[in-house]
């Protein structure tokens, strides 16, 4: 093959440079990378030849201008290795990581251009510059010395060599957790097992079966979280049961997929790459560097929310008992996978409220179009317009095109909304071209979910769980779409990684907000709306239940921070005792309450980019709860709300310190109070 067929090598000509997927074949993507990390690397030699003395233009620019190839290659290729992951996808991504990540140490730990970095920053306060080029000059030598560009030769060395391991290290965990959450599937021969689910759920289950070869039985796939949605619905104890001791087993079987070891040697590794760049552990090195600053803010608030949320999940489990001892013919111990199903039997009851009744009323094209789409039209007038006319990475996912209310392009905006065998587990947003005044390249950002498919010519109906995640998700693509800046660096969601699940939060608020519900929420037979009374029962229980939710995340947000503030050489033994002693350590040791994740199969800690940070979503949720209370004091679902929002916070992108961002929206720094009472944690 030679570069000339190749079409990573030349700038795509489709709208918006979508990349060429039609295109693009396996085998292009690392002749592609080798390509573009070497004229990374001449590009930056030519920075660094420079016999001038340093200036923003020939340094930080010219900096900013380097890299274009690898960051087309890079963005077309990671979204196909995370959504549609082919055994050739993984051959190439396995390759590819220690290549990738000596390349970056390549750029990063370069001492010539760290130099040059470093004499203008040095020169910062004599330079007559814009706020964002102040910020960029400063963001760069910040990032450089954090990566470890001021060490010396020797510890460079060994820090190139400990990344490498652990991008390889990564790619093994994820993989790993791919495959045995495939093979962990459950399977049942009788539709029996499964009653109480609905009649689409129960087709999603029969075509995934059908996909394997197993006609004529029921396959039911596994969440990237513990549980499943349906624990809510079945009546069997022991069909729940099934699902949910598969979903705990993941990564720790004993087999050729076990992640006990990999996630070990990680964070060895990392707490041995935090000791060479001067860090007491790798949770310090990573808030040194996010808005919390310390490990020690951490704990602080995990420990102060992770008390009154124990306590309440204490009082739910209670409750969940009484239920079981007032109901059943012969009464049993709750246990964890009876949580969900006894929950609902208290929200109907308290609430009159039943969830898998709402179903109906949450056709996914409808909440798509008229809930997700409608709030941000009416909130920052932009208009969706499908564009069946281009390719993506997958058949199933749907191109949109984004206009501003004046009819400028604002983007373009990808659905991928089903699960399958190939595509990771969870829920994302991911940007497939970078938005950039320097480059002058507009955004297409992908939304990723894993919703149950149907069979044909069955109706796509989302849990309320779901509706969420697809608001949530739809407000990190906002933020992408939305942020207009000059340098790439600052591109969309290139914010703190405790700040950047703040707008997707926010989003969220508009799932029950009386002009949007109405105007999605409609039975998808009959057209009719969701009734009145039920839309009330539903905020009024929006606390219910927050003790389980609580504690769950509570407690794998702890163990993310045990994990990385193990300091190096340190032995944490074996990890079922590690995972014990971590949450009987903060209170949240439950066998009823499982951790939201457990280690072996915690993919945003140990192959995601939530090292040390998973617990940015509470810490962002203080400026969501805030947020929420600001939009309702100042009229809710208005232009003149959305401009301000959109203006000052995801329009900024990364250019501005996050916080900064913040006051100048708000008037003010965000109060914990409205979180507290929004879980339920201020009495």
């Amino acid at each position: 093959m030679t570069e000339a067929v190749n079409p990573l090598l030349t700038r795509s000509t489709l709208p918006y440079e979508l990349p060429d997927y039609a295109a693009i074949r396996p085998e292009h993507y690392l002749p592609a990378f080798r390509a573009a990390f070497d004229e990374h690397l001449a590009e930056v030699r030519t920075i660094t030849a420079v016999r001038s003395m340093p200036t923003f233009q020939n340094t930080i620019e010219a900096l900013e201008r380097s890299g274009e190839l690898l960051d087309r290659v890079a963005h077309a290729f990671y979204t196909v290795s995370s959504a549609d992951a082919s055994p050739e996808i993984q051959a190439v991504d396995e390759q590819l990581a220690p290549m990738m990540a000596a390349h970056d140490d390549a750029i990063r730990l370069d001492g010539a251009l760290y130099w040059r970095v470093s004499q203008v920053h040095d020169q910062l306060d004599r330079l007559d510059l814009t706020a964002e080029h102040r910020y960029l000059i400063r963001r760069h030598f910040r990032e450089m010395t954090h990566a470890g560009a001021a060490l010396d030769d020797d510890a460079k060395a060994r820090l190139t060599s400990v990344n490498q391991r652990l991008s390889t290290l990564s790619t093994t965990f994820e993989k790993n957790l791919l495959a045995d959450t495939n093979d962990l599937a459950v399977v049942f021969d009788d539709a029996a097992e499964l009653d109480g689910l609905s009649a689409g759920e129960l087709s999603a289950t029969a075509r995934a079966a059908a996909e394997r070869g197993l006609e004529g039985r029921y396959l039911v796939s596994l969440p990237l979280f513990s549980g499943h949605p349906y624990l809510a619905s079945l009546t069997r104890r022991e069909s729940r049961r099934r699902i949910m001791q598969a979903s705990l087993a993941r990564g720790s079987r004993g087999n050729e997929h076990d992640n006990r070891a990999v996630l070990a040697e990680i964070v060895s590794l990392r707490a041995e790459r935090a000791e060479l760049l001067g860090y007491d552990s790798h949770a310090a090195y990573v808030t040194a560097d996010e808005t919390a600053g310390t490990p020690d803010a951490v704990e602080r608030m995990l420990r102060e929310l992770a008390v009154p949320a124990a306590r309440n999940a204490r009082r739910e489990a209670a409750a969940l008992q009484q239920i079981i001892d007032d109901t059943e013919l012969e009464p049993f111990s709750l246990e964890a996978h009876d949580w969900a199903f006894y929950t609902e039997m208290v929200r109907r009851a308290r609430y009159d409220i039943d969830s898998a009744a709402l179903r109906p009323y949450f056709e996914a094209e409808r909440v798509l179009r008229d809930g997700v789409f409608f709030a941000a039209t009416r909130l920052y007038g932009i208009t969706f317009t499908e564009r069946t006319d281009l390719v993506s990475y997958h058949p199933g996912a749907r191109i949109f095109e984004v206009h501003d209310e004046d009819g400028s392009a604002v983007g373009l905006y990808v659905l991928d909304l089903y699960t399958r065998d190939s595509k990771r587990g969870g829920a994302w947003m991911n940007s497939i071209v970078s938005e950039s005044a320097l480059r002058g390249t507009l955004p297409v950002v992908a939304n990723n979910l894993n919703v149950s498919q149907p069979a044909d010519g069955m109706p796509t109906l989302l849990t309320l769980d779901e509706v969420t995640t697809l608001f949530h998700e739809f407000g990190h693509a906002l933020h992408g779409l939305f942020a207009r800046v000059t340098y790439p660096h600052f591109s969309g969601t290139n914010a703190f990684r405790d700040f950047v699940e703040f707008p997707s939060q926010v989003n969220e608020m508009w799932i029950l907000w009386d002009e949007v519900l109405s105007n999605y929420a409609r039975h998808h037979e009959t057209g009719e709306p969701l009734d009145a009374g039920v839309i009330a029962r539903l905020r009024a229980s929006e606390k219910f239940d927050q003790g389980h939710a609580t504690s769950e995340y509570l407690a794998a947000a702890w163990l993310d921070q045990a994990w990385h503030r193990i300091g190096a050489g340190v032995d944490p033994g074996d990890v079922a005792e590690f995972e014990h002693g971590a949450l009987a350590d903060v209170g949240l040791l439950s066998p009823v309450v499982p951790t939201r994740y457990s280690s072996a199969y915690f993919a945003h800690i140990f192959s995601g980019g939530y090292s040390a940070g998973y617990y940015s979503y509470i810490w962002s949720e203080v400026l969501d709860a805030d947020t929420v209370e600001w939009f309702r004091e100042n009229g809710g679902l208005t232009r003149e709300n959305g401009d301000r929002f959109r203006r000052r916070l995801l329009g900024v992108g990364g250019s501005k310190d996050p916080l900064e961002a913040y006051r100048d929206f708000r008037g003010r720094d965000a109060e914990i109070a409205p979180l507290l009472a929004r879980r339920g944690l201020d009495g």
